[in-house]
């Protein structure tokens, strides 16, 4: 699979809300850079994170762009997030099932066939204002 296709599959499995599927993609000490956040190693750590974020929002994305470098070890993302905030998020305005559309982005590394980095930015201004 070209880095191109397992982005593709990564949001796919998202999108289907298959999250074992999300999972498999990958390594079993990916990094994930959370946006305007802290950085956090490891599979279990992020499926506690989508935990979180499956309870707290309800998120479908459209428009997905995916770019990546010559020797298929990088690949780079660009859609749109349409989304539902369903229940209050630590520090963020309460939740009352606000919907809101949020341009972003996201970095990848991939190595043996998994995702090794995912590094995830959007305008946190800019979903505050479509929520708050």
């Amino acid at each position: 699979m070209t880095a191109t296709e397992l982005v593709h599959a990564y949001y796919a499995a998202f999108n289907a809300g298959d999250m074992p599927a999300f999972l498999e993609l990958l390594s079993d000490e990916v990094v994930h850079d959370i946006n305007q956040g802290e950085r956090q190693v490891g599979k279990a750590t992020f499926a506690a994170f989508m935990g979180k974020m499956n309870r707290c929002y309800r998120e479908r994305l459209s428009d997905i762009v995916v770019l990546q470098n010559r020797e298929g070890n990088r690949a780079a993302a660009e859609f749109v997030v349409h989304g539902e905030y369903l229940a209050d998020d630590a520090g963020l305005p309460p939740a009352n099932g606000q919907t809101y559309v949020l341009p972003a982005g996201a970095f990848f590394e991939i190595d043996g066939g998994k995702l090794t980095r995912i590094s995830n930015y959007y305008n946190l201004n800019d979903w505050i204002a479509q929520v708050g």
